[in-house]
C-alpha cells in the first residue's frame, strides 16, 4: 500500500465514526460534556526507517503511542503512522483510545475500515444514543438501573475484606494465568450443565474469591457489553459498563451455584445501562450512610467475542484434565504506579486454554492473594468436573 492509501483509511475512519471525532469539555462543576466535531484535520505520521530495521522502527513508534496519554480535550482519540523503507510502506501503526471504542466496536471497525465499506454506518450512533438517553424512555431506563443498584447497595451484607498486608511499590500489579486444564474442565461442565462457559467461569470466580478472601456473599461487578440492546450490536463506540450482582455461593454444589449466578448475572446485565455520573451520586450517597466499603470494586471482564461456546466434540475425561494441570502457568508481567483497576480479571480469547489477566491494586488486595484467586478458579473447575464423572 502507498501512503495515500493509508491516508484514505484514516480519512474514512474519521468521517465514518462519530466516536473518532469526539472531544471532551470539563464544565465548572466537574461534569464532562462530549462534542462530536463536524470537520477538522488529523495528521498521519510518516516515519522513514532509513537504514534501520522497519519492524523495530514500527515497534518504537507503537511503544511511543502506548506510553503517551491521550488528551481527550484537544486530541482525537486515534493515532496512526506508516513506516517506509525506501519507497515501500512496510508497517502501519494504529492506536485508538478506549474512550472511542470497546472490544466489540473494535471488531466492527477492523472489518469495515480495510474494505472501506461504502454502506451507511449501521446502528444507533453516539449522538442518536444521547438523544434517546434524554428521552422519556431513556430516563426511565436510567431510573430503573439506579433503583436496582441502590437496592443492592443498601441490602447486601457489607464486605469485610481485611486491609492489604502487602502494600507494594510500584502499586499496581498485572499478571497472566494460562490453563489448558481449566478449559477442559469447563468444557466438561458445560456439557453436563447444558450451558456455555461464561456463567461457569463467573461462578468459579465467585467461589474462588470467597474461599481466598473470606468474603461471602461476593459483590461482583461483571463488565456488560450492552450490545444486546436494539441498534447497538455493531456500533463503533464504547458501550460496556459494569453491572452489579451479589453472589452467595458458600456451601452449595457447583451446578446449583451456576444456576444461581446465571440468574443474578442476567438481572445485572439488564440494569447495566445507565448514566455514570448519576450512578456515582447513588454510590456516594449509600457509602456515606453504610461506609466506604460498600463501593467494592471487584470486576470481571469476559472479553471473549467468539469462544463462549465450548469446543465441539466429546467432553474430556478426568485423566485428560489431570494430565493438563502440569501445563498451567502464571507470571507477573508488569507493574506501575499509574492508576489502574482496583481488582480486575480479564478472560481472553486464546486457543486451547483459558487465559486470564489480573490487574490488582496492592493497596486493596495482596498481589499474592490475587494470583491465588486465579489458581483457585482452576481448582474449583477441575474439582467440579471430577465430580461430574463420579
Amino acid at each position: 500500500m502507498a501512503v495515500e492509501d493509508i491516508a484514505g483509511e484514516l480519512r474514512y475512519l474519521m468521517n465514518r465514526y462519530q466516536s473518532m471525532r469526539t472531544l471532551l469539555h470539563v464544565e465548572a462543576d466537574g461534569r464532562i460534556r462530549q462534542e462530536v466535531v463536524g470537520s477538522g484535520q488529523i495528521a498521519l505520521e510518516v516515519v522513514d526507517a532509513c537504514d534501520g530495521d522497519p519492524t523495530r522502527v514500527a515497534e518504537r513508534v507503537a511503544e511511543r503511542y502506548r506510553v503517551a496519554p491521550f488528551d481527550h480535550t484537544r486530541e482525537w482519540p486515534v493515532r496512526m503512522a506508516v513506516i517506509r523503507s525506501g519507497d515501500r510502506c512496510t508497517h502501519q501503526v494504529v492506536m485508538v483510545s478506549h474512550f472511542a471504542l470497546d472490544g466489540a466496536g473494535a471488531t466492527a471497525l477492523m472489518r469495515e475500515v480495510p474494505a472501506l465499506d461504502p454502506a451507511a454506518v449501521a446502528g444507533m450512533q453516539p449522538m442518536e444514543q444521547a438523544c434517546w438517553q434524554a428521552s422519556p424512555a431513556g430516563r426511565r431506563q436510567n431510573a430503573a438501573s439506579l433503583r436496582y443498584w441502590e437496592n443492592l447497595l443498601r441490602t447486601m451484607p457489607l464486605p469485610t475484606l481485611e486491609p492489604s498486608a502487602d502494600v507494594r511499590s510500584p502499586r499496581y500489579w498485572h499478571g497472566v494465568f494460562r490453563s489448558p486444564a481449566m478449559l477442559l474442565a469447563v468444557r466438561a461442565l458445560a456439557d453436563r450443565l447444558r450451558t456455555d462457559s461464561a456463567p461457569i467461569l463467573l461462578t468459579a470466580y465467585a467461589v474462588a474469591f470467597a474461599r481466598v478472601t473470606g468474603v461471602n456473599p461476593v459483590p461482583l461487578r461483571p463488565l456488560v457489553g450492552n450490545r444486546f440492546r436494539p441498534g447497538l450490536a455493531e456500533v463503533v463506540c464504547p458501550l460496556a459498563q459494569t453491572g452489579l450482582c451479589v453472589l452467595d455461593v458458600d456451601g452449595i454444589p457447583f451446578g446449583e451455584a451456576v444456576e444461581r449466578v446465571q440468574r443474578s448475572a442476567m438481572t445485572a446485565y439488564k440494569y447495566a445501562y445507565y448514566s455514570r455520573p448519576d450512578l456515582n451520586e447513588v454510590i456516594a450517597r449509600v457509602a456515606a450512610e453504610r461506609g466506604p466499603q460498600i463501593d467494592f470494586d471487584a470486576e470481571v471482564n469476559d472479553r471473549r467475542l467468539g469462544s463462549r461456546e465450548c469446543a465441539a466434540g466429546p467432553a474430556p475425561d478426568p485423566h485428560e484434565i489431570a494430565d493438563a494441570l502440569q501445563d498451567t502457568t502464571f507470571a507477573w508481567t508488569n507493574t506501575q504506579d499509574r492508576p489502574s483497576a482496583t481488582l480486575m480479571v480479564h478472560i481472553d480469547d486464546v486457543a486451547d486454554l483459558i487465559q486470564m489477566t489480573i490487574n490488582v491494586d496492592s493497596h486493596f488486595l495482596s498481589p499474592d492473594f490475587g494470583a491465588e484467586i486465579l489458581r483457585e478458579m482452576e481448582t474449583v473447575t477441575v474439582q467440579a468436573a471430577k465430580e461430574v464423572f463420579a
